[in-house]
């Protein structure tokens, strides 16, 4: 019987429906090849939608998308729209509706990516972060008081239960030996590989300040640790782990953090990689409904000029067929992504070498080309 999925595609506003339209452009090429079905539903949940009806996401609407098998999302933001309205009533919405709990990003240099970090290559950039993604500091617990005086106190409150750690912690182990399970991560010495380990989660905190947060995430570590011997476990404080992604970034393999920490730092690491352009993104609930999308945003100044780069979308589809279990399509949507950027000039926006069409085409191209089996 034929795999089928229900995908619900948000284009969204400014590139955002241009990347999409290309990232199914290599979609349907992968049906075609791979023998799946995908069963598209286009909705407009965007700033568009919001400055014509005053719309954001309304309940009912975020209850039917619990029917999809998944989500892709172009970008949402319009530079008419005051910041925060389209934030919390569609992107947090959605994130804290379908309970998708973990923020998924793969930090890999590709091959002919320059990187701004010096005598760095793509052997040297390849970890992922796992970031919390529905508490802490983003759950709005907090308030003001005195506002607009002298006295003015504001309070922002960075909350997680037991719960919410443990299961963001255990996907990052999870993911640790999904991505080590071919052979170890190049990152551990002989004794380590010869001890039983094949990969590294890193935690990334600041437990000498936020003692009592941090003090829960590193008790589940050490909690959790005992179910993955085959996985070595690290600290870092999130000042120190900015620095090392810069001086040092093959020492990481997995890293894990909560929803502050990890929004910050995931933006650092995007630049690292070669910039928005190639930056791909999972919000996820294992048993649920998740979201894939590139991380670049909007990028209205080049709406409409098929001049953007679409390989971060092209790269959210290939990591939305992996969490569909479609894994032998997604590694050839990897790999024919990966042929197309040997031959692009750049990954910025107009510096490509080709244009937002073109290198969809590109990339569908070397799809066909490629000899792998079926799914």
């Amino acid at each position: 019987m034929t795999p089928s999925f229900n995908i619900a595609v948000i284009g969204g506003d400014g590139t955002g429906p241009e990347v999409i339209h290309e990232a199914i452009k290599v979609l349907d090429a992968a049906q075609s090849r791979f023998g799946f079905n995908l069963n598209y539903s286009p909705l407009n949940y965007d700033g568009t939608r919001y400055i014509a009806e005053g719309k954001t996401l309304s309940d009912t609407e975020l209850e039917a998308l619990k029917q999809f098998d998944a989500i892709l999302l172009g970008a949402i933001g319009h530079p008419d729209i005051t910041p925060g309205i389209l934030e919390r009533g569609i992107l947090l919405k959605l994130r804290f509706g379908l309970d998708q709990y973990i923020n998924l990003r793969p930090v890999r240099l590709y091959e002919n990516v320059a990187t701004p970090i010096k005598n760095k290559t793509h052997h040297d950039i390849d970890y992922v972060v796992v970031r919390e993604n529905t508490g802490g500091l983003y759950t709005g617990v907090g308030g003001s008081s005195m506002t607009g005086t002298t006295n003015e106190v504001a309070v922002q409150s960075m909350v997680y239960s037991y719960h919410q750690v443990e299961r963001c912690i255990r996907f990052a182990f999870e993911q640790v030996l999904k991505r080590n399970s071919d052979a170890p991560w190049t990152g551990l010495t002989e004794s380590e590989k010869s001890g039983g380990y094949i990969g590294k989660l890193t935690l990334c905190g600041k437990t000498n300040v936020l003692t009592h947060v941090f003090g829960l995430w590193e008790r589940v570590l050490k909690e959790l640790a005992a179910e993955f011997p085959q996985v070595k476990t690290d600290y870092c404080h999130v000042d120190a782990m900015c620095i090392y992604m810069i001086e040092c970034p093959e020492r990481f393999d997995v890293i894990v953090t909560e929803n502050m920490f990890g929004d910050i730092i995931t933006d650092l690491a995007a630049v690292t990689q070669g910039g928005m352009g190639v930056a791909a993104s999972g919000n996820i609930n294992p048993s649920g409904v998740s979201m894939f999308e590139p991380i670049g945003g909007t990028a209205p100044a080049f709406t409409g000029r098929n001049e953007i780069n679409p390989m971060a979308a092209i790269g959210a589809a290939h990591m939305m067929l992996d969490h569909l279990g479609l894994r032998v399509a997604a590694a050839a949507i990897e790999s024919a992504k990966i042929d197309v950027i040997l031959k692009m000039k750049s990954m910025a926006a107009a510096q490509m070498g080709f244009s937002t069409s073109q290198i969809g085409d590109m990339v569908v191209e070397a799809l066909f080309a490629s000899v792998r089996t079926p799914n």
